[in-house]
């Protein structure tokens, strides 16, 4: 199957899966999850009308993503990987969204790295929903009062939360806890659901799913 015909079917799916629930037309975005891939294989993606990718490294993402930006307008770039506070300022120049938010060293340096740039990028709050200790994230008991010092204190515009569950767990509980969470700190955005679980996600609310290899293939 061609890259085209995956995509084709990631999006019906997920047209199909909001119908099901009762939400409207684009209600989901689809991200891209581009991580690994080199831009000749993002091309034919872009080409394909798709526009929103999400991408794991700020340093790989540097070495692709400002040409591919450069040649088709109204691409939106997500890191939905973990970021180092001293990677801030690149990530705040390349990225349109970061939604692995996740300690409050980092949300002060991107603070920082957006006031020297003058630059506002869209925040989402990642949440560790099943307190993995090998896992980034908020724990969802400290999430209200960390989303409230990235807005008070900070200043930052959070947009949403954004969670990975654990593997061998049904997500359903997760992504029913990360609505909640949002519903109590007035967020409106979730990202969650990857390319095993984006239906069950959307169901939940999900309002952006990231997916990578039933669009782009095996790595």
């Amino acid at each position: 199957m061609e890259l085209q015909e995956r995509l084709n079917e990631v999006r019906s799916r997920i047209a199909e899966a909001a119908k099901q629930s009762k939400r409207p037309d684009g209600a989901v975005q689809l991200v891209a999850v581009s991580k690994t891939f080199d831009a000749e294989a993002i091309r034919p993606a872009i080409a394909a009308g798709q526009r929103v990718f999400g991408e794991n490294r700020v340093q790989e993402s540097q070495g692709k993503w400002p040409e591919l930006k450069s040649e088709t307008a109204g691409i939106e770039l997500h890191l939905i990987g973990p970021l180092q506070s001293n990677k801030a300022d690149d990530a705040v120049a390349l990225f349109d969204v970061i939604e692995t938010v996740d300690r409050e060293k980092i949300a002060r340096a991107l603070a920082d790295a957006m006031k020297r740039q003058g630059k506002t990028v869209r925040l989402y709050v990642q949440v560790n929903t099943g307190l993995e200790p090998q896992k980034a994230g908020i724990a969802p008991d400290d999430t209200a009062a960390f989303v409230d010092l990235c807005r008070g204190e900070l200043g930052l515009a959070i947009e949403g939360l954004m969670c990975i569950p654990p593997a061998e767990e049904n997500p359903g509980p997760h992504f029913a806890l990360l609505a909640k969470l949002a519903k109590n700190c007035g967020l409106e955005k979730l990202s969650m659901g990857m390319s095993g679980d984006y239906e069950t996600a959307v169901a939940f609310g999900a309002t952006c799913v990231r997916v990578g290899s039933a669009i782009f293939g095996t790595r």
